[in-house]
């Protein structure tokens, strides 16, 4: 054979199953560089074609994981034992994974009192302790804008004020998380179905099959989602072990992520992280399925306020004036 032919056939000799299999795999890497599948054999895997630059690795057995819904509880117990031995290489701590399902009968909602808010920040820091979100950099799911009294313009608002010094004279605060809104556009601009609205109401991610495209970050209009464009770290000692596969689990580079009303602790019976810690007890979470429920009277009976309500999202979380 010339050294020509050699090089010709070089090009277009597919890999050995030893390469295949210790290549990177991502998702992104699989739909952006449209690799081929190519059927060998029985046990034989696919061609992939990964982009180096790309972050989130992943095993065979990962990568080809099917869709939550599809996801039998064997299939979810091999996912979470994965996981577990994950977190205890990267973080060497033991987790307790769980994959902990909505209730039936329960749709969860929020409602904040601007008029008690003193825009300690309390919550922000609650919230990154359950959820165990990246401290460097650093990820925060909830943004308190200090506000001018007698002006609902968020474009004016600041977001780096000292909280310190607050509250500030001429001044309330509006924490801003995600509104697990009904007509979420974020689940409708994911193009691979890894964000979806559960029927307690949480609108969740599943971080083994997001893309990273960010389609979900650019349709929300609460600045609700973030995007982990670094490796997440987090000490040992500030894990919290307990942890949801669609919620509070340590979450990979290169995924978008969100609140889910502390699912963990919700669907269990608890309040989110954010309302436990209040100091003041301006925020109110609640079952609105449930009879008596405080959403369902603040409702009925507050002036209420639904952030950006012109562009019909029908949010689950409100906001009312009261001292």
């Amino acid at each position: 054979m010339s050294d020509q032919s050699r090089k010709e056939h070089d090009q277009t000799e597919p890999a050995s199953l030893d390469d295949m299999t210790h290549e990177p795999l991502t998702r992104r890497s699989f739909l952006k560089a449209g690799a081929a599948a190519v059927a060998l054999s029985a046990g034989t895997a696919i061609t992939l074609s990964p982009l180096k630059d790309l972050d989130q690795h992943f095993s065979v057995n990962e990568f080809f994981q099917q869709h939550y819904e599809e996801l039998t509880p064997e299939m979810m117990e091999k996912i979470l034992e994965r996981i577990k031995q994950e977190i205890k290489r990267d973080y060497d701590v033991e987790a307790d994974l769980r994959d902990i399902k909505p209730t039936p009968g329960v749709e969860f909602a929020y409602a904040l009192n601007l008029g008690r808010c003193i825009g300690c920040r309390r919550c922000v820091y609650a919230c990154m302790d359950e959820n165990n979100q990246s401290r460097d950099p650093e990820i925060q799911y909830i943004r308190v804008l200090e506000m001018e009294k007698g002006s609902m313009d968020i474009e004016s608002s600041n977001h780096y004020y000292n909280p310190e010094t607050v509250p500030n004279k001429g001044k309330y605060y509006m924490p801003v998380q995600c509104h697990q809104c009904r007509n979420s556009p974020c689940t409708k601009a994911c193009p691979v179905k890894a964000t979806w609205r559960d029927p307690d109401g949480i609108v969740v991610v599943d971080y083994n099959w997001c893309i990273g495209c960010r389609y979900c970050l650019a349709a929300c209009p609460y600045w609700a989602r973030r995007f982990n464009f670094a490796t997440p770290k987090i000490a040992s000692n500030d894990i919290n072990t307990e942890m949801a596969y669609l919620g509070n689990r340590i979450r990979p580079r290169g995924v978008a992520e969100k609140c889910t009303f502390c699912l963990r602790r919700t669907r269990q019976g608890m309040l989110p992280a954010c309302a436990e810690v209040c100091p003041t007890g301006s925020r109110i979470f609640a079952n609105i399925l449930e009879p008596g429920n405080p959403i369902s009277y603040v409702l009925e009976n507050k002036r209420v306020y639904v952030l950006k309500e012109s562009l019909q999202t029908f949010p689950r979380f409100y906001y009312f004036f009261e001292k």
